[in-house]
């Protein structure tokens, strides 16, 4: 097996996919999603973190190695985009809050 990153971005994918839905969940319970767009961007990161999760398991079950690196590639450019999303998400609710 040549990937070398595979697993690790399937587990912590997988993982934050965890953490958007706790904010997703959160803000829909607390009622604040009617005048936030966090929830909106959290979605996006969500379902590129399921993209990047799936491609990763078929980068890891690929018997290819040019699949394999292609798929892998992709699940990396997918996981990069959803830090990013998390770290705008994070950034917005936190100048929100600091400004109330």
């Amino acid at each position: 097996m040549a990937n070398k990153t595979s697993q690790h971005i399937l587990s912590t994918s997988a993982n934050l996919l965890g953490f958007c839905l706790f904010i997703i969940t959160s803000l829909h319970l607390t009622d604040r999603s009617q005048n936030s767009l966090i929830d909106e961007f959290t979605s996006i990161v969500a379902l590129f973190l399921t993209i990047s999760c799936v491609l990763s398991f078929i980068s890891i079950r690929a018997e290819l190695p040019q699949k394999e690196a292609r798929f892998e590639k992709i699940a990396d450019n997918f996981f990069m985009a959803s830090l990013i999303g998390i770290f705008v998400i994070i950034a917005f609710i936190t100048i929100k809050f600091w400004l109330h």
